[in-house]
């Protein structure tokens, strides 16, 4: 974080800052800031704060939920809003433009979060990985920015039971999140020959892995035993865009080290360190970001979400993926994806 973004956000949760009580030490708001952050980015214990500080360790844990919870209420609405039909278009055109997949409202992608284990919770937290932790279910943009998250769900349920339980969905399957009518695929490569099939109109979707089940608004790859040609290209042009949220991921993982290492603090605020930390990355990347290169790996986290059989798609998801699938080896095709499938 550059000296500028650090003093702007200062200025934003400042005045509450001081409003709030703090068993009568004063410490100033900026104080406060700087050891929220430190903890966030260094993934220093309390206790080594308190060396570094000079501060009681209960002191710095209540000063980091405190300020965890003002930046959370005072810069969620602004760096992760609800979209409209203009901004969905908008990432629409950030996919197309750098992953080659048209409209694509987004990468889709769920990650554990170490934790210890709550008190009195058994197994409820325990995950296929072998130890506790929260799921962060989170939905990004091509810019690497978070569009969606859904925080503390127990490291012990099904990707898809999350995402089927979450808001997400719900609009999702009420057509209440404005997302534009269906529009005609762009013609990537003109000299192709197509069947007038690839020319239909097909709705905006969101890109998921094997973990989530198709629908007419997610995509997820084809089955990946002995596939035919078409449908490993449609694979393949599909992780291109599906990998924007892993690289999401990475980024805020290596900016906020909290997450190399098991939270050791009570649940609820495990919960609200991860919801700050995305703010946040938003709120950094709109500043001080820049390009990712299409080769960055992730780290930090740990690996995806167990694959489960989901119920079977309807027949005009299969279809939708069809005609994308058609579409990537016509007028969709781009000159090197026949490499990056024969190798």
């Amino acid at each position: 974080m550059s000296i500028r973004s650090f003093d702007e956000l200062l200025c934003k949760i400042e005045n509450k800052l001081q409003k709030s009580s703090l068993r009568r030490i004063t410490i100033q708001p900026i104080e406060r800031l700087a050891i929220t952050l430190r903890y966030l980015a260094t993934g220093n214990t309390f206790t080594d704060l308190h060396y570094s500080y000079v501060i009681g360790i209960a002191t710095i844990s209540e000063i980091v939920r405190q300020v965890c919870y003002i930046i959370w209420i005072e810069l969620k609405s602004e760096c992760i809003p609800q979209l409209n039909g203009i901004k969905w278009k908008e990432i629409a055109e950030g996919f197309l433009t750098y992953t080659n997949f048209p409209n694509c409202l987004g990468a889709i992608d769920g990650k554990h979060i170490r934790v210890i284990r709550p008190p009195h919770s058994g197994s409820l937290y325990f995950n296929y990985k072998k130890y506790y932790s929260v799921v962060l279910l989170a939905m990004c943009d091509a810019d690497y920015n978070f569009t969606y998250i859904n925080v503390g769900t127990s490291g012990s349920n099904a990707d898809s039971t999350i995402f089927r339980r979450s808001q997400l969905y719900t609009k999702l399957e009420s057509n209440t999140l404005g997302i534009p009518d269906p529009q005609e695929l762009p013609i990537i490569c003109p000299e192709v020959a197509y069947p007038s099939s690839v020319r239909a109109k097909l709705p905006f979707v969101i890109v998921g892995d094997e973990a989530f089940g198709l629908s007419s608004h997610v995509m997820r790859p084809y089955a990946r035993d002995n596939l035919p040609y078409k449908k490993k290209i449609f694979n393949y042009r599909l992780s291109r865009a599906r990998r924007y949220i892993e690289c999401t991921f990475g980024i805020m993982s290596n900016k906020f080290r909290i997450f190399h290492r098991s939270m050791n603090v009570k649940l609820d605020l495990a919960q609200l360190i991860v919801k700050t930390a995305c703010v946040l990355h938003n709120f950094i990347r709109k500043r001080d970001g820049y390009k990712v290169s299409h080769t960055f790996v992730t780290n930090g986290f740990t690996g995806p979400l167990p694959r489960q059989q989901t119920e079977s798609s309807n027949t005009s998801a299969s279809n939708i993926r069809d005609i994308f699938a058609d579409y990537f080896i016509n007028e969709g095709k781009v000159s090197w994806q026949h490499l990056y499938i024969i190798n």
